[in-house]
């Protein structure tokens, strides 16, 4: 009887939708998690509960104030989200009207905007990377009628880095007609590339960031979104009276000090140093070809037997990301940059992956 009514209630957007499945719960017997590009290190902080019994402020002061400076940005520029999805979704469901309007993505690239269009029923138009995996400006700008533009930079999962004169055409080209959203998740990983500093000459210009990443916090599900007042404003109109919890706004407001913020800016010096030095390695392995570039933490390849690499990864304990459904990325994995001992130990498990399939063959 509830399936029935189910089926009968339920937009018909959602009919042919999936619901998300967590590596975690996939693969619940991992032991290295090298598959969704979380930080290896855990940051010890304090929480008072002293005033868990009161709804928490949807917009604490504390943290608008600490992000704002360390972006660069005005506080009223700014609002904090449960992680940037939740920006990706404000957006949607604040400027696109549901059946009338398209989002634009350029794939290769995290899967989140189009899910989050999907289940808002916002159409979709997509203008695949270059080869190169960089903007095809001209089929960017060719592309009507759209209200939003997403562009992950540095991207997802090819970790490259957008053209700062393509990214300037596209700004220009939507001026008078959608929002530029440029997903900075992995920014710190290559700092010098932000946009926050040009929210002031593109009003069309949004910018996403996370705590997920480089501020090792992906357990909080913090994120930001920045943009002209106006923008923020109107995104105030349709988020959650209180998305961020309370002991959740303690830990951010922490994470963003200024000692803090020196530890993390060490800690992707260190992230940086390592990925380098196992992409060089990776180079090494028979068959690997390296994919993309590495402005991020982490690492893509292609090998022509991938899919077994993945089942003897998985047995041996460690999860990987295999991306060879997205868009020309055949046979390609992505591997999340970690600890010292885990990169050992992931070329470890591939050195012998590789000598056992030598003796088999």
């Amino acid at each position: 009887m509830t399936s029935k009514l189910v089926d009968q209630l339920i937009n018909d957007n959602l009919v042919p939708l999936k619901p998300y499945e967590s590596a975690r719960r996939l693969f619940s017997g991992g032991q290295d998690w090298l598959n969704a590009n979380e930080s290896p290190f855990a940051n010890p902080y304090d929480v008072d509960s002293g005033n868990f019994n009161r709804y928490p402020s949807c917009q604490p002061g504390n943290v608008i104030n600490a992000y704002a400076a360390y972006a660069g940005v005005d506080k009223s520029q700014l609002i904090v989200t449960r992680g940037a999805d939740e920006g990706i979704e404000l957006l949607i469901r604040t400027f696109c009207t549901p059946g009338e309007d398209s989002v634009l993505i350029c794939p290769p690239t995290y899967g989140m905007y189009a899910i989050s269009a999907e289940t808002c029923n916002v159409g979709i138009k997509r203008v695949p990377l270059k080869n190169d995996f960089s903007l095809d400006v001209d089929g960017i700008c060719a592309t009507g009628n759209v209200n939003v533009v997403f562009i992950c930079a540095p991207n997802n999962p090819t970790g490259t880095q957008v053209d700062r004169a393509d990214l300037t055409r596209v700004l220009e080209h939507f001026a008078n007609s959608a929002l530029v959203v440029v997903d900075e998740a992995y920014i710190e990983f290559d700092a010098d590339n932000s946009w926050a500093a040009q929210l002031a000459q593109y009003p069309n210009l949004v910018i996403l960031r996370t705590l997920s990443k480089a501020f090792a916090l992906a357990g909080l599900r913090c994120g930001f979104t920045l943009a002209s007042e106006d923008i923020i404003q109107a995104l105030l109109k349709v988020i959650a009276p209180y998305p961020i919890p309370e002991p959740v706004a303690q830990i951010v407001a922490q994470a963003l000090n200024p000692d803090n913020i020196e530890r993390m800016r060490q800690q992707v010096t260190f992230l940086n140093d390592q990925r380098d030095a196992l992409q060089q390695a990776l180079a090494q392995r028979p068959g690997v070809e390296l994919v993309g570039d590495a402005k991020a933490n982490f690492i893509l390849f292609r090998h022509a037997q991938s899919a077994q690499i993945m089942q003897y990864l998985v047995s041996q304990g460690m999860l990987i990301r295999d991306q060879s459904k997205q868009m020309n990325l055949q046979h390609c994995l992505r591997v999340t940059v970690g600890s010292a001992e885990q990169n050992q130990r992931l070329l470890s498990f591939l050195d012998t992956y590789f000598e056992q399939a030598g003796a088999s063959s």
